[in-house]
């Protein structure tokens, strides 16, 4: 079964997608408190959704059952997909949005820039390496695939660039965090934009 259900009431937005390797299913809100209620199977992976959920005050629920016995590459690229798509829609017609947003974000010793456009062309910048293959029982390598994977289904520009840092968990969190503040500020509306900010007039 290969399939993808979608619900949505304002900024809101629910999508449940099933196929033979995962089955997601994600509410998200992006005028939310930062409340999250995670659960993927995969310890790190939740942690670093719930600081995504936390640091862009959104609230998300995220449930996935996927394949862990073959290893965890289909769940958290396929949770990526679903969660671009989610926050795609609950985006809207984009009409009034800042549609930008950067942050360079500490960590402790590491230092992370994000910078994205939800111009509706997808296209991913990045820039880190690790220095181990897991953190818990998260594949480091993971990392690019599932931003790759949410900056496709949600047609954004995104650059995500390691400027500094040593530990592998401090670098991975802070560019979630790093990612939750540039989404919050490019899906912050302002008054003084009063259609969609782009000079073809649609995104």
């Amino acid at each position: 079964m290969n399939g993808m259900m979608f619900e949505d009431n304002g900024r809101k937005a629910k999508i449940s997608r099933k196929t033979s390797e995962t089955d997601i299913s994600i509410d998200f809100n992006i005028d939310g408190k930062g409340e999250a209620n995670i659960n993927t199977g995969i310890g790190f992976f939740d942690h670093m959704l719930n600081s995504f959920t936390k640091h862009g005050l959104f609230d998300m629920s995220v449930k996935v059952e996927g394949d862990l016995y073959v290893d965890t590459h289909h769940t958290i690229e396929d949770t990526g997909i679903v969660l671009g798509n989610v926050i795609k829609e609950a985006i809207g017609d984009k009409v009034g949005i800042k549609r930008y947003g950067s942050v360079i974000l500490p960590m402790d010793e590491a230092l992370i820039l994000c910078s994205l456009d939800l111009s509706g062309r997808p296209y991913l910048v990045f820039d880190a390496e690790f220095t181990t293959d897991k953190v818990g029982y998260f594949d480091t390598e993971m990392v690019r695939e599932f931003f790759y994977a949410l900056s496709y289904s949600l047609g954004m520009n995104l650059h995500i660039k390691m400027i500094s840092g040593t530990n592998n968990h401090h670098i991975i969190e802070g560019m979630f965090k790093a990612f939750a503040k540039a989404l919050d500020e490019a899906t912050t509306k302002d008054d003084r934009i009063t259609s969609i900010l782009s000079t073809k007039g649609s995104l």
